[in-house]
């Protein structure tokens, strides 16, 4: 695959008039990512990039910071919007004949260029980095030259013309950074063309098709105004023909694309097995047929959580829902960030999706929309291959990290037994270390929040909160870690907030909540046998380990796991750690319980044992070992039975309390969950 594919690194590709990198220069050897990192400070001028984006619909105007350690998300520090329409205005609006951009136009982007030159200078952005980027509307222009060349006297910038198949692959970047990992169809619908590849993306490394992308003027402007002439001078019976070919020309034209692309094999075949292809969707048109839908989620009944548009994703059903969709356009008195403009082109986008539902061999199985566009593009292609391939949701909860943020989710890590190969001894493979890792970055956040406020905020922080604005998380990862955040507050809610959290629930399945409550329980625990969030490593206060086990619960009948909390013998000290987890245990063998499993009863749950272990050296280095494990269960044991994962139970106590035996190598315990793009996790 590497041979026949094109495979895109880190540093610049595209496009050729700036060679310039993050230093001067665009060294994609590791390096050249250790310099990158080394060298800067948080706000530094020279990580602050300055992109103007000529669209087709409007012109762009963004400040961003490459600034380690949350250069993957691409922060923004400045981003405003003006309503030029670069595409509309070169149409006559009597005769609607092609003609140049008019003279005031051309004076009105001069004046917005130089309005943002002193914002830059304000905020600190070197003219170096100032840069213009000019697409359909301004390629297509009668005086292209004339209207670049009279900015760049005026300001002194020049403007960057993106070629059709560079901006293709800007574009297809710009996707790229939305996500952590993506494999699918990708497409851009801009105002005057729209762009269509594959793409497969992987620890940063991204694959796509040694044929580029391939353009048509098929734009949500451009189609709008192509479907508007085909009426003109026409009965209902010929524009009915001529919309029917036009119809036909794209359908031919998105299949011989198709074919061009020269796809992988076994995207194929999955899309043939699993009922069509994933589509990765950018560019303004996309995005506002992606709000129609999150309107259509957020009302009449219906409240989807989340109102960001990037990681927002529909399946077959809705996004082929055209009618639906024109019907809400039409009738609908105010639709969250959809423009009048854009209710305009409603029926161009939707003539457009109908063509691709009937192209695409196998169909579309689902839609991702994302906000990766040209400035994201143009910001993903400078960074090295190593801050691309970083997580996203680890990088954007990186600044809210304690000393021992790696020591704390190693602790949470160690709370998930290793998997089994079958029934409910496996753990969500939809979760990844990365999460957990961002849990304990975030895990003291809301810490001096009052009982009232702590568990709100945390549930809010992922969506408007602190994390809302990152760059590339999806809405399965802001709601998983949102969930964990508010279950290690206590899940204190007001009435207000529980209806939030049942709907932020709902975006995963009933196990992956389950997983969410148990390990935001861990988390509270750790948080309390930590305050400050450090971790003396060479005297730790507390170990844990986990298995899962059977025969639990009164009758011995249930399924579920052991979670031991192992702490030094006769060490109890001023922090009474036994104590303090006796006392808290309860929190955590609650979420077992099926009162509290996931849609009650009947839903996903499993029983949960919790041991506290004294042992004579925390601190060694263990290999296998044999410790006697007591678990207040406030039932007798009455015989010796044994369970899954070396679990003996003694009748050695014939008291209140249940005896574990528990054998097992340490040292070649794996984690559950196998480490992305990550080689220092400590095995435990």
């Amino acid at each position: 695959m590497a041979g026949k594919y094109v495979t895109m690194g880190g540093g610049s590709e595209v496009p050729l008039h700036h060679k310039r990198g993050l230093h001067g220069s665009c060294n994609t050897e590791e390096g050249g990512a250790q310099e990158f990192v080394k060298n800067g400070r948080w706000g530094e001028g020279s990580y602050l990039r300055a992109i103007v984006d000529m669209g087709s619909n409007g012109i762009r105007f963004s400040i961003s910071d490459l600034s380690p350690p949350t250069a993957r998300i691409l922060p923004t520090v400045y981003v405003y919007r003006i309503d030029i329409s670069l595409y509309s205005e070169q149409f006559d609006p009597e005769t609607g004949a092609h003609i140049p951009i008019p003279t005031a136009i051309i004076q009105s982007v001069i004046a917005a260029l130089l309005r943002f030159k002193i914002i830059c200078g304000d905020i600190g952005v070197q003219e170096s980095a100032i840069r213009i980027v000019a697409t359909e509307a301004t390629r297509t222009a009668i005086n292209s030259v004339e209207f670049r060349r009279e900015i760049q006297k005026a300001t002194g910038l020049v403007v960057e013309m993106l070629a059709k198949e560079d901006e293709g692959k800007i574009g297809a970047l710009g996707i790229a950074s939305s996500f952590s990992d993506l494999q699918g169809i990708v497409m851009d619908l801009g105002g005057g063309s729209t762009q269509i590849t594959w793409m497969s993306t992987h620890n940063g490394n991204i694959t796509t098709s040694p044929n580029g992308s391939f353009s048509f003027p098929y734009g949500a402007a451009a189609l709008t105004k192509m479907l508007a002439d085909l009426k003109v001078g026409k009965s209902k019976g010929e524009a009915k023909k001529a919309r029917a070919k036009l119809r036909q020309e794209m359908k031919t034209n998105f299949l011989n694309a198709y074919k061009k692309l020269d796809i992988p094999h076994e995207m194929i075949e999955k899309a043939r097995n699993e009922g069509g292809f994933p589509l990765y969707l950018s560019g303004g048109g996309f995005r506002g047929w992606g709000y129609l839908l999150l309107y259509l989620n957020q009302v009449h009944g219906h409240h989807y959580p989340i109102s960001i548009i990037n990681g927002f994703s529909a399946q077959k059903a809705e996004f082929e829902d055209i009618e639906g969709l024109k019907e809400v356009a039409r009738t609908a008195h105010k639709i969250f960030r959809v423009s009048d403009r854009r209710r305009k082109q409603v029926p161009a986008v939707a003539f457009l999706v109908n063509v691709l539902a009937e192209a695409i061999p196998h169909g579309i199985r689902e839609a991702h929309f994302c906000q990766g566009g040209v400035r994201e593009g143009i910001l993903f292609n400078e960074l090295p291959l190593s801050i691309r391939g970083e997580d996203p949701l680890e990088v954007a909860s990186s600044p809210f990290a304690r000393k021992s943020a790696n020591a704390i989710a190693d602790l949470i890590l160690c709370s998930i037994p290793r998997p089994q190969e079958t029934g409910k001894g496996r753990f969500p493979g939809s979760i990844n270390v990365h999460a957990m890792q961002a849990f304990a970055n975030m895990l003291y956040v809301h810490q001096a929040m009052s009982k009232e406020l702590a568990s709100t905020a945390a549930l809010y922080s992922t969506s408007t909160g602190l994390l809302s604005s990152a760059q590339g998380i999806s809405h399965l990862d802001r709601a998983f870690l949102a969930l964990m955040l508010e279950a290690r507050y206590e899940g204190e809610l007001p009435p207000r907030e529980t209806d939030f959290k049942l709907r932020l629930s709902q975006i995963l399945t009933p196990e992956e909540g389950w997983w969410t409550q148990y390990l935001g329980k861990v988390g509270l625990i750790i948080s309390k046998l930590y305050p400050s969030g450090a971790i003396n490593e060479e005297e730790p206060r507390v170990r844990l380990s986990s298995v899962w086990a059977s025969g639990l619960g009164k009758k011995r009948m249930k399924d579920g796991m052991i979670l031991t909390f192992s702490i030094q013998k006769g060490k109890n000290g001023p922090l009474k750690l036994k104590e303090a987890l006796e006392d808290n245990a309860g929190t955590i063998r609650k979420v077992g319980k099926k009162k509290n499993w996931i849609g009650g009863g009947n839903g996903w749950g499993m029983a949960v044992k919790i041991a506290i272990v004294e042992e004579d050296n925390l601190g060694r280095e263990r290999g296998s070992s044999e410790v006697e494990v007591v678990i207040q269960t406030g039932i007798g044991a009455t015989g010796a039975t044994t369970g899954v994962d070396g679990i003996v139970r003694s009748q050695s106590q014939p008291s209140h309390k249940d005896i574990y035996v528990i054998s097992r190598n340490r040292s070649k315990r794996q984690h559950p969950i196998v480490p992305v793009g990550k080689s220092t996790w400590p095995v435990v």
